[in-house]
């Protein structure tokens, strides 16, 4: 909890506390329903959480945002960021029931009133979204076919509307695999954390 409040000053009580919570909430969850792996529940705050507010770090997501976090897990990076902007509305979605199940007990005891849930596969969501968020889950131009229709043309953000992507490595060639437009923003220029070296957010756009 010490590095979020590190790398997130200014934090009302009621986002430290929840900050706080995931901590019990997801160890107790990760006995019934492993959603994050034996080795990873005990650096659950740098690996998973600050992990997951590397897309903050890039953008402060706009008021009124929609945004779509595709097989999220457990709630990667869709609940620290829910947390993080309370008044933007956040739509996760996995297409494991149980993970699903996870993300609505953990909203639900954090009582996290902009998260809303879907038990689906990427490909079937119709909605339209200012940022598609997701931390690789598969291999940028997979990501790119099963989402780009759902990235909404107005936007009301510094950055263009699209896909936030968390990922680590060379990704030059999914990027070129992937068309439109990108930019790469390394995570280690935010975190100091040695995990962090090779971590990467990529903004894709159309």
């Amino acid at each position: 909890m010490e590095l979020i409040k590190k790398y997130m000053p200014g934090l009302s009580s009621e986002q430290e506390a929840q900050f706080s919570a995931l901590q019990n909430l997801y160890s107790e969850w990760n006995v019934a329903i492993n959603v994050i792996s034996r080795k990873d529940i005990d650096y659950l705050y740098e690996r998973h959480v600050l992990h997951s507010l590397g897309i903050a770090m890039v953008i402060k997501i706009a008021a009124g945002s929609q945004v779509l976090d595709v097989g999220t897990g457990g709630g990667f990076p869709g609940i620290p960021l829910a947390i993080l902007f309370p008044d933007v509305d956040f739509h996760l979605v996995d297409s494991i029931g149980k993970k699903i199940k996870v993300v609505n007990a953990v909203a639900e005891a954090l009582d996290l009133k902009n998260v809303t849930t879907s038990n689906c596969r990427a490909e079937s969501i119709t909605g339209k979204y200012d940022f598609i968020v997701s931390r690789a889950v598969t291999s940028l131009p997979e990501f790119t076919a099963w989402t780009k229709k759902n990235i909404a043309k107005p936007s009301k953000n510094p950055l263009h509307n699209g896909i936030l992507y968390l990922k680590g490595g060379d990704l030059t060639t999914e990027l070129k695999e992937s068309g439109g437009k990108y930019q790469i923003y390394k995570l280690s220029r935010y975190f100091k954390e040695p995990f962090f070296e090779t971590k990467s957010v990529v903004h894709l756009w159309y």
